[in-house]
């Protein structure tokens, strides 16, 4: 194994390390046997297990949710939804745990300090990016503050149906994820 092969053959077992062990309990000396390499040439790619587990937080899972939110073409913000929620029911092994890995950071289970400081920023912004998706369906709702208690429940709801994919490996299919957006955004 060599150069690129190496670095995500690296990954992948340690992305295995990271949900078995958590960011505390996995080891490079534990991933790195299981890769079948050498120390150094683990320290070649990565100078830390922080830096290994901040690219994969940092790069695949911010990139993950980027290519999910890409996918998407739908017509109604229903429709869109939909999608969104049910393409993760398709991701591979890996991407379903690099996701696990970004939920766990993302409700401060596990990672480090700057990690969870970047996902509280990155938090932030999950509300105004929902709420310019479906703010020009709710045209006919004038009170802001009842157009933000939407976007809050729809934010919620999304969180609770892809953790149940990713972290409880359950499939939803597209009526199930329909039966539980309908009661936020069926109108709408």
């Amino acid at each position: 194994m060599v150069g690129n092969d190496l670095k995500t053959k690296i990954k992948e077992v340690a992305v295995n390390h990271f949900n078995r062990d958590g960011y505390y309990g996995a080891t490079i000396r534990n991933i790195t046997r299981d890769v079948d390499c050498s120390l150094p040439m683990v320290y070649y790619y990565y100078q830390s297990k922080k830096d290994l587990f901040h690219e994969i937080i940092k790069k695949d899972y911010f990139d993950l949710l980027k290519r999910q939110a890409e996918l998407i073409n739908e017509k109604t913000i229903l429709d869109f939804y939909i999608e969104f929620v049910f393409k993760i029911n398709f991701l591979s092994d890996y991407e379903k745990k690099v996701y696990r890995l970004g939920v766990k950071v993302y409700l401060s289970f596990d990672g480090d300090e700057e990690l969870m400081e970047m996902m509280d920023k990155w938090e932030e912004s999950i509300i105004p990016r929902h709420y310019q998706i479906v703010s020009p369906y709710l045209k006919d709702i004038q009170e802001e503050g009842k157009k933000m208690v939407i976007v809050r429940t729809l934010v919620h709801l999304l969180e609770n149906l892809i953790e149940q994919i990713v972290v409880k490996n359950r499939s939803l299919s597209k009526n199930e994820i329909r039966e539980e957006l309908s009661l936020i955004i069926g109108n709408i």
